[in-house]
């Protein structure tokens, strides 16, 4: 079974059609999907700012990282979980549609921007966690983090402007 059957099967299952059909429960689940983009980003552009050395820097980076890394990892869970019941309204549209799939790569670029950088950088903040601006390498980090949090928000907002720059009816 190839993936469009599959989202086509699963888009006709009835809380699928449900779901997209429900006027409430479906703005309910993207208002809630914005607002914790908002949580997600806002606490991430944060620690992304630190990281850069543009922001914050009298306070060391982990603390930081401490002090909003829960709030960063709870929106990121419910901005997924979220997405996951907007993708379900509609399957088939989210996976023809091109700024998904930009916006689906770029979200998996940024957790393994974040995760190189918890497993290796982060390892070693002791030695810069003070210094007022990072070295290099954790400032590139937090650059790449700020341009893909700007890439999958634009894309996400461009999902709706599929068929103005492609001509689909």
């Amino acid at each position: 079974m190839n993936l469009f059957r599959f989202f086509d099967w699963l888009g006709n299952t009835s809380w699928s059609v449900e779901l997209h059909e429900s006027r409430y429960v479906f703005l309910l689940v993207l208002m809630i999907h914005v607002l914790t983009i908002s949580v997600f980003v806002g606490t991430a552009v944060m620690i992304d700012l630190r990281l850069m050395g543009k922001t914050l820097t009298s306070v060391p980076v982990s603390q930081v990282v401490t002090r909003l890394m829960p709030w960063t990892e709870a929106g990121f869970v419910v901005m997924v979980v979220t997405g996951a019941l907007l993708f379900y309204a509609a399957p088939v549209n989210r996976y023809e549609n091109v700024f998904f799939r930009f916006k689906m790569g770029a979200l998996v670029l940024a957790a393994v921007n974040v995760w190189l950088f918890r497993r290796n950088v982060y390892r070693w903040v002791g030695d810069w966690d003070s210094d007022p601006v990072p070295p290099r390498l954790v400032r590139i980090v937090g650059a790449v983090s700020l341009i893909l949090l700007a890439l999958i928000i634009t894309a996400g907002r461009m999902m709706a402007y599929q068929d103005y720059w492609f001509g689909n009816s």
